[in-house]
């Protein structure tokens, strides 16, 4: 049987999602509890690996097991053997062609940045945090020269192993909610820290180092060194993934993070 569930987490504890030997992660503290549930050996899949410090309201994971076990048992009995800070949100049986990763048509992203002159001592594991001065729509008007397929190379960074640096960007908007600045990407996929070079970069748009020309220039250049610095790793959420209706996975009725709708 194959099994999908959605996945919240708090990424600061955590090495990233993907399982290592010699650190904790969200993956191996996943596999164990799943494990204990399944009274075997779980081995999962996940739609996006998260780096060290990222959280994420809305991962989708899958495993197989030979186990007799419903949908209630993935998920308050996983909840019960997990730590306070990874959360199953729902599971659902599904068919053997479904996989989290292959599978999804698109991911999304927010980027929480607090814009204040003060630190945020509740919310510092939560978001990032910025100093000075932001022009919101000067960033939304550089942004729309990323929308559509084309070359990402400029926004990866130089631990990507993909085969290709073409992504589909199907949409970036950014508002300001209070103190707080708030990006929402999607796209097909993602290059490794793809979203946090892109907000770094039209960070420098946004508080006028840099203008919308520069960023033309940043994406036909190719390279990695002509664009913004990478914005810090809190504040990174995956929010969702998106599947074909077909697999009929349940809907969140927000995505958060925080507040957000």
């Amino acid at each position: 049987m194959r099994f999908a569930l959605c996945v919240e987490y708090q990424g600061n504890k955590y090495k990233g999602f993907q399982r290592q030997n010699h650190a904790i992660t969200v993956q191996g503290e996943l596999e164990r509890a799943l494990s204990r549930i399944a009274d075997e050996k779980i081995e999962l899949q996940c739609a996006g690996r998260t780096d060290s410090l990222v959280s994420a309201t809305g991962q989708v994971i899958h495993f197989d097991t030979t186990k007799d076990r419903d949908e209630r048992a993935f998920l308050f009995g996983t909840n019960s053997y997990l730590p306070d800070d990874i959360s199953i949100v729902w599971a659902k049986r599904v068919s053997e062609d479904f996989h989290a990763r292959f599978s999804a048509k698109a991911r999304r992203y927010r980027y929480i940045v607090q814009n204040t002159y003060h630190r945020s001592a509740i919310l510092r594991d939560g978001v990032s945090f910025y100093t000075g001065e932001y022009d919101i729509d000067l960033m939304q008007d550089a942004a729309s020269l990323l929308l559509g397929e084309m070359d990402f190379a400029s926004f990866k960074s130089s631990e990507d192993e993909s085969r290709s640096s073409y992504r589909c960007m199907h949409f970036i908007n950014i508002k300001r909610e209070g103190p707080f600045i708030i990006f929402d990407i999607q796209a097909n996929a993602f290059l490794h820290h793809m979203v946090r070079n892109i907000v770094g970069t039209l960070l420098l748009i946004g508080n006028k180092q840099k203008d919308k020309e520069w960023l033309s220039s940043v994406i036909l250049a190719k390279d990695r060194t002509k664009a913004g610095p990478t914005a810090f790793a809190q504040g990174l959420y995956l929010v969702d993934v998106i599947y074909d209706d077909k697999f009929n996975l349940p809907k969140k009725d927000f995505i958060g993070p925080l507040w957000l709708p």
